[in-house]
């Protein structure tokens, strides 16, 4: 048995299946240098990241596919679901034996039926994220939001706020995750804790512009007056917005 083991990246985890094609070799696994553990059995192989040959992976994936493939793997990627390089690697090669689109049709197929339940899910919550991002504005004039969703979806969030907020600057940070990302009405980048741009304060409480303050006031007294305690649907709440998403939603301060 064959074990890959790469540095965690997309990039890496597509150079191996590069080398797969050119070795001619199945690997067995696929993990990452940060959850490697040597085994007794089987041959470890360590893959390089190799730009060019990610790159040509995902050229022919999305030959294949009318360009689909690619921002499809990638949510897979990002998901974090413990199995994820075996379903992104077995979905690939789905895609290069059968030579077109109809491969991620395959549901007979148990790992194109995983990863278009994965996709399911990470769409589910990127739409959450777009619906319950509460930006506050801080007494420096920048506009923040903390989030902890399930997934990673930093890296899928970014356009929908550029171009609804395209008129402020804004960081929306992944407290979860340590990262987030930072519009600075021109551009959008990928930001850390570490980011020498920004005094991020994250894990401390920010000082508030006095107008957010007020803000925050009226839009909490308002859900409380709209909020009409006979027609009350618990379970029917719940399911749009999941409790887990309270601890950032103003509306929902008091009822923790």
């Amino acid at each position: 048995m064959t074990l890959f083991v790469y540095d965690g990246s997309f990039e890496g985890l597509l150079s191996c299946i590069f080398e797969s094609y050119k070795q001619k070799i199945s690997p067995h696994k696929i993990e990452s240098r940060r959850v490697y553990q040597p085994r007794l059995i089987g041959q470890a192989v360590e893959i390089e990241t190799n730009g060019t040959h990610a790159e040509r992976v995902i050229k022919g994936l999305n030959q294949r596919t009318s360009g689909h493939a690619e921002l499809l793997l990638y949510k897979i990627f990002l998901s974090e679901v413990p199995d994820l390089e075996t379903v992104i690697f077995k979905v690939a090669q789905a895609i290069i034996d059968k030579g077109d689109q109809s491969a991620l049709e395959n549901f007979a197929n148990p790992y194109v039926l995983r990863c278009s339940q994965i996709a399911k899910m990470m769409g589910r919550e990127i739409h959450r994220m777009h619906a319950f991002v509460r930006f506050q504005h801080r007494h420096d004039g920048l506009y923040y939001a903390c989030i902890e969703p399930d997934f990673d979806v930093i890296p899928l969030i970014g356009d929908h706020f550029e171009k609804r907020y395209a008129d402020q600057s804004w960081l929306i940070f992944d407290i979860k995750r340590h990262y987030g990302l930072y519009y600075d009405l021109s551009k959008t980048k990928i930001i850390s804790l570490e980011d020498p741009e920004l005094d991020l304060s994250i894990g401390q409480s920010p000082v508030m512009d006095e107008k957010e303050k007020k803000y925050q006031s009226l839009w909490e007294n308002y859900f409380q007056s709209v909020n009409i305690k006979e027609r009350k649907n618990t379970k029917l709440h719940l399911q749009h917005v999941p409790k887990r998403y309270w601890k950032y939603l103003p509306e929902k301060k008091h009822n923790n």
